[in-house]
């Protein structure tokens, strides 16, 4: 990963506002989404919480060195014929705070990095703690408000400048997309942080994976981007009911802790873990992809990773 001095806060800003630009602007991105297609592999994780030693694996697995021209290099050269795609979201809110402060800006700003660097290969998805981060909706985690310890590690290391700093994080946030669409002769998988609840269904908008989000879909418990990164407990009906929507053959999700690293969810949801010791990815051949009730068994542990 790139080196950067991240308490500078104009390095920082820039960074938060390169990546914001390179979510817009790459051409995988489709309205709301991004959408790859063969040949090449997926490296599909679930939420990270400032783990940097996982995300420090998953980078040497998806192979990224340097900037996106070496990318586009390598490619000429056939190094790698076949690139390979990482799947990131819920980077923010540590486990591992510094005298009641989170710093896990940081990881964010990594990510934002790695976004810049390799715009058509790295997908930043948008996940619950990071919206709630940005609109200020309170969560406590483990006894800890996560927004407010947050803001206080951002304030500390940036001074007068956090403000600046803040709203480029938020807009590196609001630029993400909401899932990853990929393509297969197999059928489509749509990588997303979550779906909406069974009993948000009515209050959703199934069309915004295929349209640029507006302002309303940000709204707490009533937009779409909100609804969709909220949701838990689903079951067959409904995600019966988002196949034929939106023609989905899989789901990868993450959004809830899973002890063990993956599971399914019948008939066709993965939800994995990447953040804790069972963490794990799972790597899709874009040609060739699993069915979903094999998916949980191809995940690979990151711990077990050098």
């Amino acid at each position: 990963m790139r080196q950067i001095d991240l308490q500078d806060a104009q390095t920082t800003i820039a960074v938060f506002r390169e990546g914001a630009a390179a979510n817009r602007n790459a051409s995988c991105r489709r309205g709301s989404i991004d959408l790859i297609e063969p040949p090449g592999t997926l490296i599909a994780t679930g939420d990270l919480h400032d783990n940097p030693l996982h995300l420090q694996r998953l980078v040497n697995i998806a192979g990224f060195e340097g900037h996106a021209e070496d990318d586009a290099q390598a490619l000429e050269l056939d190094r790698f014929p076949q690139p390979h795609h990482l799947l990131l979201h819920e980077v923010i809110h540590s486990d591992r705070l510094m005298n009641g402060m989170d710093f896990s800006y940081r990881a964010l700003a990594r990510v934002a990095a790695l976004k810049a660097d390799h715009p058509e290969l790295v997908h930043t998805l948008l996940a619950n703690h990071e919206l709630s981060q940005i609109i200020g909706a309170g969560i406590i985690k483990d006894g800890i408000k996560v927004v407010e310890a947050f803001n206080e590690g951002v304030a500390y290391v940036f001074g007068d400048d956090a403000d600046e700093v803040n709203d480029a994080i938020e807009d590196f946030v609001r630029s993400m997309p909401i899932a990853l669409r990929c393509v297969s002769k197999a059928g489509d998988i749509l990588c997303a942080h979550s779906l909406p609840g069974i009993g948000m269904m009515t209050r959703f908008d199934p069309s915004v994976i295929e349209r640029d989000l507006t302002d309303d879909d940000y709204v707490p418990r009533q937009g779409s981007a909100h609804l969709m990164v909220w949701g838990r407990g689903y079951d067959s009906e409904q995600l019966e009911d988002l196949v034929e929507r939106w023609g989905i053959n899989m789901f990868i999700l993450g959004h809830e802790h899973v002890s063990g690293g993956a599971k399914l969810v019948e008939p066709n949801a993965l939800i994995i873990n990447s953040d804790h010791h069972e963490g794990v990815y799972l790597p899709i051949d874009l040609e060739n992809p699993p069915r979903p009730e094999e998916a949980a068994g191809l995940v690979h542990r990151l711990a077990e990773v050098m």
